[in-house]
């Protein structure tokens, strides 16, 4: 519902832009960019970690003081860049976000209670938004069945000074489509959209540039207003048609900012040519080798000309362990089908990065793509594969791996979509975790998806499961079944070829 003071505000701002700059919609000044954003606007965040935001934009929206605002973001960016800037200022009552990142400050207003939060699958997320834009006021999903994005009842505000929740998340309606169930969301909108883009013409054409597209373009089109920060302003005319990302028709203002930081949030680069001694290691070897001992397994479900989509941690060291001559088409969330390894230092760019946040490097016929469409393959099953980790896993193939109620709120992000897209799942993990188990009977864990996982693989065993049981498909050399029995909290079948990795 838009609300009625802001949306007069707006509507009389706009027959007077309109008529002002009705050949051009360059304004010169942030602040000019911002008028008519009030206090308690709801206002979409272009922008991916800090990739494609519109830094200047958010700086100045926080120097207006402009406060009580609703931030609808893929996620709170860090302590010191992005939303977290706002969130750090006091400036927002409400995040509608995917995941809370890297960022202390978001984590810590929302367990407090000053923070109301609405987490949203990814993929909804960017579906909620086109769908905002594209006039649709709802539609039905299979992304998060069975989970609490169904049932309700996760914490969205926190009891000031308690644990108890204030306000609770209220269950979805759902329905039966061919035999499978579906949940009813609805669109978002905004009054405002600050959006990053690589170029402009003076219209309001817009280019972006590789994965700094992600929520962009979407946001664009779900707001009353959409401000636009570009790096470059060209005249009309000066674009070719055929490579303008997003007509002109659903942007208000175009400012062109300057003096980006361009930061990468977690910095990883190609060592392969370096000395051993010189690659500082993040964790013990003997951690490292149970890793790699994990994902050289895994490497083996992988078969020429997959389409496949590698989640963050264990999963991206996959790819080492793959043949030369085999081609793998890796899709990262975030927008981007066929990312290559990391790149050398100092050949970095910061619109180029997976849904980690980590610098990548393209491979040939690799493309990018705004998130709704990013999600639309996943969610269409047009991907083969889906290789992620996980907190727990029950025998059944129930996942979670996304929340720790009052202790550790990391938020879904993609993960329930690509376990609910019905593409095959293989969670790759440790077999335990600080002597707790994994493997359960029923995951105690807010569920990520419901009996989704095709495969478990871990440093002991790989489990299949099959006509509704758990099954042990291959040992880890030199481990025995008594022990898998020991390390597993639930029962499981013993397959008659057992195998040994």
């Amino acid at each position: 519902m838009w609300r009625s003071g802001a949306l007069i505000t707006t509507r009389a701002l706009f027959r007077g832009f309109k008529k002002t700059f009705a050949t051009s919609k360059v304004v010169e000044t942030p602040e000019q960019a911002l008028t008519g954003l009030g206090d308690g606007s709801t206002v979409l965040l272009g922008g991916f970690g800090l990739c494609g935001i519109p830094e200047n934009l958010i700086q100045a929206l926080v120097d207006r003081g402009t406060k009580d605002l609703t931030i609808v973001s893929d996620n709170g960016g860090t302590a010191d860049g992005g939303p977290g800037l706002l969130l750090r200022n006091g400036r927002v009552k409400k995040m509608i976000s995917s995941f809370l990142g890297v960022n202390p400050v978001f984590s810590k207003l929302y367990l407090s209670g000053e923070l109301e939060l609405e987490l949203v699958p990814q993929g909804t997320l960017a579906e909620r938004i086109r769908a905002g834009g594209a006039g649709i006021p709802a539609f039905y999903t299979p992304t998060g069945v069975g989970t609490l994005v169904q049932k309700g009842g996760f914490p969205v505000k926190v009891a000031n000074g308690t644990k108890a929740s204030e306000i609770m998340s209220k269950p979805r309606e759902s329905a039966v489509f061919d035999g499978k169930e579906f949940i009813l969301e609805r669109a978002i909108k905004g009054d405002f959209a600050l959006v990053k883009a690589r170029k402009a013409d003076t219209l309001g054409n817009l280019v972006f540039h590789r994965t700094a597209r992600n929520f962009n373009p979407d946001m664009a089109t779900a707001a009353r207003c959409t401000v636009a920060e570009v790096e470059e302003i060209v005249p009309a005319g000066s674009l070719n048609p055929d490579e303008i990302h997003l007509p002109s028709v659903y942007v208000d203002r175009v400012y062109q900012g300057k003096n980006w930081a361009h930061r990468i949030e977690n910095l990883v680069f190609d060592r392969s040519e370096e000395q051993p001694s010189a690659v500082a290691p993040k964790e013990s070897s003997k951690e490292q080798a149970i890793r790699e001992k994990i994902a050289k397994r895994a490497a083996q479900e992988m078969k020429d000309g997959m389409y496949v989509n590698l989640g963050i941690g264990i999963p991206t060291l996959i790819p080492k362990f793959l043949p030369k001559n085999m081609r793998i088409s890796y899709q990262s969330e975030n927008g981007m089908l066929g990312m290559g390894n990391y790149p050398k230092q100092g050949q970095e760019d910061s619109d180029l990065i997976n849904a980690g946040k980590e610098p990548i490097t393209e491979t040939p016929g690799c493309c990018y793509f705004q998130s709704s469409q990013s999600f639309a393959m996943i969610r269409g099953g047009h991907l083969d594969l889906t290789v992620l980790g996980a907190m727990q896993v029950s025998k059944r193939g129930d996942i979670a791996n996304w929340v720790v109620p009052g202790k550790l709120v990391k938020g879904m992000g993609g993960a329930m979509d690509l376990v609910g897209s019905g593409s095959r799942v293989i969670v790759v993990m440790k077999h335990t975790a600080k002597n707790q188990h994994k493997i359960l009977e029923e995951c105690t864990l807010p569920l990520t998806g419901q009996g989704v996982v095709n495969e478990i693989i871990t440093e002991l065993a790989v489990f299949k499961f099959a006509k509704g049981e758990l099954v042990l498909a291959e040992i880890a050399e030199g481990v025995s079944i008594e022990e898998v029995q020991k390390q597993t909290g639930c029962g499981f079948v013993v397959a008659n070829d057992l195998k040994t990795f």
